[in-house]
């Protein structure tokens, strides 16, 4: 349905992911506990829940319009996964982003942040553009005040599969910043 949908980055590509990506995803991102640290899904330890995840992440993609996996362009190999979502008219939030420890410090999620950002203000019609991250997770909070976004709120949660709390902070980027931003840089010497 949206196998056309490719970004492409200076280093990266984001697309839609194929069956035969289970093995690279598995040993780059999805058998790493770090990289679940923050986030809402577990760790998979075998290949066998390897290829099962990956038939559940294949249905996901072709339900979710902007849901990619992460790719180097040089090897093609499968590094992570980057998704948003439309949750009203011309308001976009990141369902989540994550790179596997090996492809982390590179300036990939910068990449894949930017992308993200640029297809939603420029070929989606986004009046906002919305991205969270836990408190602790400093890498993330950095990355987004990197790209523009701004602090709006923060809102206390519990993990659903340790029962502890965190706190999330959220963070913004209008349209009108946007453009502003977009104008800068190409003002600047």
């Amino acid at each position: 349905m949206y196998e056309d949908l490719i970004l492409e980055g200076k280093d990266i590509l984001l697309k839609k992911a194929s069956f035969e990506d289970w093995e690279d995803i598995y040993k780059n991102l999805w058998s790493h506990p770090q990289s679940a640290r923050f986030m809402l899904w577990e760790p998979t330890f075998t290949e066998e829940e390897a290829r099962a995840r990956m038939e559940r992440t294949l249905a996901f993609q072709q339900r979710e319009k902007y849901s990619f996996f992460v790719y180097e362009k040089h090897g093609g190999k499968a590094i992570g996964f980057a998704a948003m979502k439309e949750i009203e008219k011309g308001v976009f939030d990141v369902m989540g982003i994550a790179l596997g420890p090996a492809f982390t410090g590179r300036g990939y999620g910068k990449q894949v942040l930017d992308l993200l950002i640029r297809e939603a203000f420029e070929k989606a019609g986004a009046e906002s553009f919305l991205a969270s991250c836990r408190t602790e997770n400093l890498p993330s909070h950095f990355l987004q005040k990197k790209c523009g976004l701004v602090f709006s709120s923060f809102e206390d949660r519990t993990d659903p599969e340790t029962g502890f709390p965190y706190r999330l902070e959220n963070n913004v980027l209008t349209r009108d910043r946007y453009l502003s931003q977009r104008a800068e840089v190409r003002c600047s010497p």
